[in-house]
Order: structure tokens, then sequence, then C-alpha cells
């Protein structure tokens, strides 16, 4: 194709982005670059002052912002974990069960487990909250019907069970992501690979962790990356479930909780834009870290299984 015909496909192609890229930058990359510029100031006399990097030595190093940090931080790794390991393992067996061509009622189950994800964040949140509840929730009488409510105990009411519990109940309103993924990224295999396989005696469940399993590690790098991404974003649940203090004694306590008593205050707390904003760069930074990480050590391995 000569340069005279590859102009108006170039033209045609700026014309289509233009709107969306508009918007993006709208709403997505100038508060981006606004909120790190704030993040560079603090208040002096009621105006903004210059400070460099002090605010964000004063979150790092400072014991009364430290403390918060790094308890907010440590939680918002554990809450991913969990996630990591349990919400996409469920996910991709999920996913192998509803692709086999003999299972029934496939279309019900994979909407089934979808439906969780359409839902509020404050109907999770407050749905799960009475449920759990020692004093008129119904988990305690289920677990009496099969014989286990020793078990049960106050889970979002305790410290050690507080944060592990809310990831598991994220992990049930989203583990229909993952699971659809996998499951389109099963389908698009060629029949081909599949049958070469069978004839060479692999079927079953070696099928999948012989040949499907290699060839779908790029779909499951790519629900890590946004499992990551998602989970240090995170605040609805937590917010709607155990309120912005995320106790009980700020032990749900995540960066996004703690983001928002910062910069809006709470309570007692005064709200201080420029300290909020430094912990919304970090959580940037932690972010963008991730990102290109996978993008550079990870995604270049996995391009290998592409077929």
């Amino acid at each position: 194709m000569d340069t005279e015909n590859r102009r108006p496909i170039r033209w045609h192609i700026a014309v289509f982005l233009a709107p969306a890229v508009l918007i993006y930058t709208a709403i997505m990359i100038i508060p981006l670059f606004g909120t790190l510029q704030l993040s560079l100031f603090g208040t002096a006399d009621n105006q903004q002052v210059f400070v460099g990097l002090d605010n964000f030595r004063t979150l790092l190093g400072d014991p009364r912002w430290s403390a918060s940090f790094w308890n907010a931080l440590w939680n918002n790794t554990w809450f991913f974990i969990i996630h990591m390991l349990v919400q996409n393992p469920v996910g991709i067996l999920l996913a192998a069960l509803l692709s086999h061509p003999r299972l029934r009622f496939a279309a019900f189950y994979r909407s089934a487990i979808f439906i969780p994800t359409i839902l509020s964040f404050v109907i999770v949140g407050f749905t799960w909250k009475l449920i759990l509840s020692p004093l008129w929730g119904v988990a305690p009488d289920l677990l009496g019907y099969v014989g286990l409510k020793h078990l049960f105990t106050p889970w979002l009411g305790k410290e050690e069970y507080a944060l592990t519990t809310l990831g598991l109940i994220s992990v049930w309103q989203f583990v229909g992501i993952p699971m659809m993924l996998i499951y389109a990224a099963l389908l698009s295999i060629p029949e081909e690979i599949l049958e070469a396989a069978e004839c060479d005696g692999i079927t079953g469940m070696a099928q999948f962790w012989k040949i499907q399993l290699p060839l779908i590690l790029p779909a499951i790098g790519i629900i890590s990356v946004l499992t990551f991404v998602g989970n240090f974003n995170a605040f609805d649940l937590i917010y709607s479930a155990q309120g912005a203090l995320a106790g009980p004694n700020y032990a749900t306590d995540i960066l996004g909780t703690f983001l928002y008593r910062t910069f809006f205050g709470f309570q007692l707390q005064s709200g201080d834009p420029n300290m909020g904003a430094t912990i919304a760069s970090i959580m940037f930074f932690i972010i963008l870290a991730g990102v290109c990480t996978y993008l550079f050590a990870v995604q270049t391995r996995l391009r290998r299984y592409q077929f």
C-alpha cells in the first residue's frame, strides 16, 4: 500500500479515536497529574506552598502517619493475596468444568455464577453483614443445620478474621469475571489441537494440565494483573461493610479507606487534601510498578505459549 493510500486510513483512525482520547484525558490523565501536583504542596497560612517530597517523607517516616500507612498497605497486600490464591484458581476450575461439552445446564451455571458481579457493592456489603451477624444473621442457623454451629464466630467483628472474611466475600462476588475470561480462552483453543491430543491418548484432566493450561497462560496473566489493579484500588466493599474507620480497630483498613479518611476527613479527623493526594500518588506508583513488572517481566515470557 503506497503512502497516498495510507494517509486517509490514518486520518480515519485518528478521527475515530479522538473522542475516546479526549474523554480519557479529561477524566483520567488531567486529574492524575493534578493529584501528583497536589501531593507536592502543603498548606501554610491558608495558602498552598510547594514542599517537594516532604509529604512523602512525612507519610513514610512520621510515626503518626507511617503506622497507619504500613497497616493499610499490608492489609491491601493480604486482600490481593486472597484473590490470587482463591478467586483466580476457583475461576479457572469453574471455567474448565463449564467448558466440558457434556455438562448440562452450563449456560445456567455461568449466569448464576456471574450475576453477583453486577450487584452493587453496597448491596453485597450490607447483605453479608446481615448474614454474618451473630444477633439476627442466618449464618448460625445454616451452620446448625449441618452440625457445625460451634464453628460460628462473629467473623466481621474480630480483628484476626475480619479482613479475610471480606476478602472471601469479594471473591464470591467477582469470581465470575476470571471464570468468563478463562472460559473464553478455553473456547478459543483450536479443535485440531485437542483432537491431536486425544489421538495421542491425552484426555480428561491430563489434557487440561498438559495442553489447555499452557495455552491459556497469557489469559491467566492478564487476569492476574487486572486482579492486582482492582484490589489496590479497592474501597467500596470495605466502606459499605465496615465503614470509613475500617473496623474493628482498623483491622480491615486498606489504602482506599485510608485515603478517604485522610483526604475528606471523618468524624473528629479533619481532611488534608495534600496528604490524601500523597497517599493516592503512592497507590498510583504501586499499581504502575506492578503493571510494568507484568508487561516487561511476565508478558514477554508468556508469548511463547500463544498459538
